[in-house]
């Protein structure tokens, strides 16, 4: 059994407009997709516990770009583009659909998708299609229903028993957590299921090194 990763240590790779500029599909690559009001930038600051790793606004969907984030080598974390809500012409927020679209279809690495929605306005038409398309990909999901500190703890839990009731009718592996960046709440549990995402890539890596090892040893 690994390890748990130490996410303090996650670094800035690159930032792409579409998967042609990203490094080589190789590894294990989560992805972290919301609407732009969501709080994707606070969750990957926390998760990671830094400040500034993933810029915030206060005006929502400046994330126009492709943005990754290593882990260890092997392991990278990305910071999808925010979809359905920021103010910014036709034009771009097109471009920023299909770059999207793209990197979900056809990056071969992708092994996870953590969807993040305002627990307050839970699964828009968006965010459901988002679900739909991985489940349908045979890809797991993690979905956090974030700023959860903005209800009280009975409200809180009552939205989220709603959502994973909700979820159970995607099929596949849909996973639903509390969340706040300001307050920590379901913090470990994103941590523990990014572990369990980037395990086969790391047990990777270490039956490579002991194969390594014992090629040098003969």
């Amino acid at each position: 059994m690994n390890q748990p990763l130490n996410y303090r240590n996650t670094g800035f790779i690159t930032s792409a407009p579409d998967i042609r500029h990203l490094p080589n599909d190789t590894g294990v690559e989560i992805a972290f997709a919301g609407r732009s009001n969501a709080g994707k930038s606070s969750a990957l600051n926390r998760i990671t516990d830094q400040k500034s790793l993933a810029r915030t606004s206060k005006t929502p969907g400046r994330t126009q770009l492709i943005n990754m984030f290593q882990v260890v080598p092997g392991c990278n974390l990305i910071d999808l583009p925010g979809y359905g809500y920021a103010q910014v012409p036709l034009e771009m927020k097109i471009k920023w659909q299909k770059s999207l679209g793209e990197y979900l279809q056809k990056r071969e690495c992708l092994q996870g998708l953590v969807v993040l929605m305002d627990i307050r306005h839970p699964m828009k038409d968006l965010d459901q299609q988002m679900i739909s398309w991985a489940v349908e990909s045979r890809l797991p999901v993690l979905v956090l229903l974030t700023k959860a500190d903005k209800l009280k703890s009975g409200a809180r839990k009552q939205q989220l028993m709603k959502i994973r009731d909700m979820a159970n009718g995607f099929g596949g592996d849909v996973q639903v957590e509390a969340f706040s960046s300001l307050k920590g709440i379901g913090v470990d549990q994103v941590r523990r299921k990014l572990d369990t995402w980037f395990a086969p890539e790391l047990e990777r890596q270490l039956a490579l090194l002991e194969q390594d090892e014992a090629d040098e040893e003969e």
